[in-house]
């Protein structure tokens, strides 16, 4: 029997067709998507689950849809689609990340011509019947200096359409290589040299606990006088009524937003203002755009139906039925071991050595370092699955090596992650014991046996007396009930470490306290995937 697919949201007819000329079964009704209760009736007949943002798929349509295999959404965001509770039924979700990458990167171009030449305003005084020919005075965009805050995939591409305008262009972007910039043809900057230089600042990254306010107002007003802000890629990176301030203040100059912390934005502290350039989250509404995502998800869905092969898989590794009942656990592992560094690095990461030691070396190698490296980059872009993360790295210059070793030592298999950055090298192995759990075994050369969970929390320092009571007190003083303790060190008396699994993340003020006892040279809170 033919897989049988619906198609919920708007996708162009090609898309449609791609279904049907593959054999598959495809509904096309995109009304259903705004209709929840109708979802919920005929959900259960499907295999296959076609959307753009319009349809939410809960929890509870999930548990009506025993059937269900794949969702599709044709586009990035996938905000509308409960991923735990996918991953939980064995309900792969898939999206389209680089679709609408040049779109995106076409409109921040656009945004900042606007702000540039005041053309939005210019436009509306026209219209208006004026001919206010002195009052429009703009820049040229041609030798301004463009600070880029994330060099990835849009970022990139904005960098290179800058230069063909004859831009000098600096980006910040903790992940990007002095290579990889050199191999661009932009300048590595840090965050405040960025802010000091540059005549417009464009940011193309997610919004994550690291970007959150990262133009915060401290940092505005580190900016050149006279600099145009331009944001279309996510809310919330901007302080915006900080930025407005600046703008009355005339300490900025424009500002060009096409996205804002809350949308849909009907009320914003930049309306109004003059050059403030504004539209409604266009990044992405473009005819090729559009229609490329709906090809794409189309193409996956229906190579996933018919082969089982996963292609932009955001919870799922791309292996084959047979491979992932045994895989399963280390690719869980792997994830673990970059999500443990990822988020101890800061830096630039210049290249990253995967070693697979046992019988894990004659797994699917591939998958198993897409897990590792998504789970490093996670931290810094949660958006990244296991298909992007090679492709992210690789835009970076970071360079990937992979060693497979014969049993050596007491465990069966394990697999040891090292990162080298300019400043650091971090080093981590892990291994999978006879009941699936993945464990850490070795961090910094410190031999250690360490259950995982969610909420975590990492210490180094001196091995002196008093480091488990000062622990133990602290977090108790602050409610945190620790469920598993680690303790190593390299020696008596000298470098040692603490791994701590908690029952929920440590609060602030319980590291603080910690901080101020001096007895440690690092303190770090850490999180885990528990899917």
């Amino acid at each position: 029997m033919a897989p049988k697919v619906l198609v919920s949201d708007k996708l162009s007819e090609t898309a449609v067709q791609i279904f049907r000329d593959r054999g598959i079964d495809v509904t096309f009704d995109p009304s259903i998507g705004k209709d929840k209760d109708k979802l919920l009736e005929v959900i259960g007949d499907y295999d296959g689950l076609a959307i753009r943002s319009a349809t939410k798929v809960t929890e509870k349509i999930i548990a009506a849809a025993p059937n269900l295999k794949v969702v599709g959404r044709a586009g990035i965001g996938v905000d509308n689609v409960d991923i735990h509770e996918a991953s939980k039924k064995g309900i792969i979700v898939m999206n389209t990340p680089f679709g609408n990458s040049i779109t995106t990167a076409e409109h921040a171009i656009a945004m900042m011509f606007a702000v540039a030449r005041q053309i939005p305003e210019a436009n509306a005084s026209t219209h208006a019947g004026k001919w206010e020919k002195s009052r429009f005075m703009g820049v040229e965009l041609t030798g301004k200096t463009l600070g880029v805050i994330g060099a990835g995939n849009i970022g990139s591409i904005v960098c290179n359409r800058a230069l063909g305008l004859k831009m000098k262009v600096m980006a910040y972007d903790p992940f990007l290589s002095e290579e990889r910039a050199k191999s661009m043809g932009v300048t590595k900057v840090e965050l405040d040299e960025l802010l000091a230089r540059a005549d417009f600042i464009t940011m193309h990254v997610p919004f994550t606990e690291k970007t959150a306010n990262i133009l915060s107002e401290e940092n505005l007003k580190k900016t050149k006088k006279g600099v145009r802000i331009v944001n279309c890629a996510r809310g919330g990176l901007v302080d915006e009524a900080a930025l407005a301030q600046l703008i009355k203040d005339g300490h900025v100059a424009g500002a060009a937003f096409d996205v804002f912390k809350e949308e849909p934005a009907t009320e914003n502290p930049l309306f109004n203002l003059p050059n403030v350039v504004v539209t409604p989250h266009l990044g992405a509404a473009t005819t090729e755009a559009q229609e490329n995502v709906a090809l794409q998800v189309a193409e996956q869905m229906s190579d996933y139906l018919l082969t089982g092969a996963v292609t932009n898989a955001l919870n799922m590794p791309s292996v084959t039925a047979e491979e992932a009942a045994i895989m399963g656990p280390w690719v869980k592992l792997a994830e673990h071991l970059g999500a443990f560094v990822g988020q101890l690095t800061e830096e630039a990461i210049e290249e990253i050595e995967i070693t697979y030691n046992g019988l894990v070396k004659d797994m699917n190698l591939q998958a198993l370092n897409c897990a590792a490296i998504a789970g490093l980059m996670k931290p810094s872009n949660p958006g990244v699955n296991m298909v992007s993360a090679p492709v992210i790295a690789r835009e970076r210059g970071i360079e990937i090596s992979t060693t497979t070793q014969d049993k050596t030592g007491v465990f069966d298999g394990y697999i040891r992650l090292h990162v080298k950055t300019a400043v650091k090298d971090r080093s981590i192995a892990g291994t999978v014991f006879s009941d699936g759990k993945p464990r850490f075994i070795q961090i910094k050369g410190i031999n250690i046996d360490a259950e995982i969970g969610e909420h975590m929390l990492y210490t180094t320092n001196k091995d002196v007396p008093g480091i488990i009571g000062t622990l133990g007190r602290t977090l108790g003083e602050n409610s945190v009930n620790i469920a598993n303790f680690t303790l190593g060190r390299s020696g008596a008396g000298e470098e040692a470490i603490a791994l701590l699994y908690l029952d929920e993340q440590p609060p602030e003020p319980a590291l603080v306290a910690l901080r101020e006892t001096g007895m440690f040279q690092q303190i770090r809170p850490l999180q885990f995937d528990a899917a």
